[in-house]
């Protein structure tokens, strides 16, 4: 049977945006960033905050190298839908409070607040990554930079890693599990856009609507 828990990674609680400590229970440290590193966060922070709506593909990696990729859209504040290509057949749509998940072939539908999973980073009305969240590291590369964060508040356990480009653009993130597995999301032909259908972002149980799209 096929392992599913590499798609809860990217979204749930135990793979995301809490991105508790490295070692399981230790007290999380944050290393002082440099006024370089510092502003490299303000510089994603402004990003995603003016991101506003957005349509592209991902292609997501889980900790065994699978690869799935699907079709993507966010429209900040609070919502996004990700729709993974067959056969994979998962749905994931966050309402603005809720993040359902709807897997057609195991015909199974889950739930989790926003504020539990990794796209809270993302979507979140205010985006301050200096409150709430620890960042650990700030990684320059040869075009970009990563940033390396952690929830302060541990709610949710796991570490996240985002990646931009310079200018800055979001090129995708990296959710670490608390065992170390990693499932990795790049981001493909992304573009800001608006006038989104408001239905995208709304997910109810298809099980209990038979004969709805």
């Amino acid at each position: 049977m096929t392992d599913h828990s590499p798609t809860r990674r990217f979204v749930l609680a135990a793979a995301g945006a809490g991105l508790a400590a490295a070692a399981l229970g230790q007290p999380a440290f944050a290393a002082a960033l440099s006024a370089e590193d510092q502003a490299l966060v303000d510089k994603a922070t402004a990003y995603i905050q003016n991101l506003g709506s957005a349509k592209g593909r991902f292609v997501q990696t889980d900790p065994r190298g699978t690869q799935t990729q699907g079709s993507l859209w966010l429209q900040r504040p609070g919502k996004a839908r990700f729709a993974y290509d067959g056969p994979a057949g998962l749905l994931v749509v966050s309402n603005g409070n809720n993040v359902n998940i709807y897997d057609s072939r195991l015909k199974t539908f889950e739930s989790y607040p926003l504020s539990r999973t990794p796209l809270v980073l993302l979507l979140a009305r205010e985006v301050r990554l200096d409150r709430g969240v620890t960042i650990t590291e700030v990684r320059k590369l040869a075009d970009g930079f990563t940033i390396v964060a952690q929830d302060a508040r541990r709610q949710t356990l796991g570490k996240i890693s985002m990646d931009f480009s310079n200018a800055p653009e979001l090129l995708g993130w990296t959710v670490t599990d608390v065992k170390g597995g990693q499932t990795r999301v790049r981001l493909v032909d992304m573009e800001r856009t608006s006038g989104l259908d408001p239905k995208l972002f709304v997910l109810t149980d298809p099980r209990r609507r038979v004969g709805k799209p």
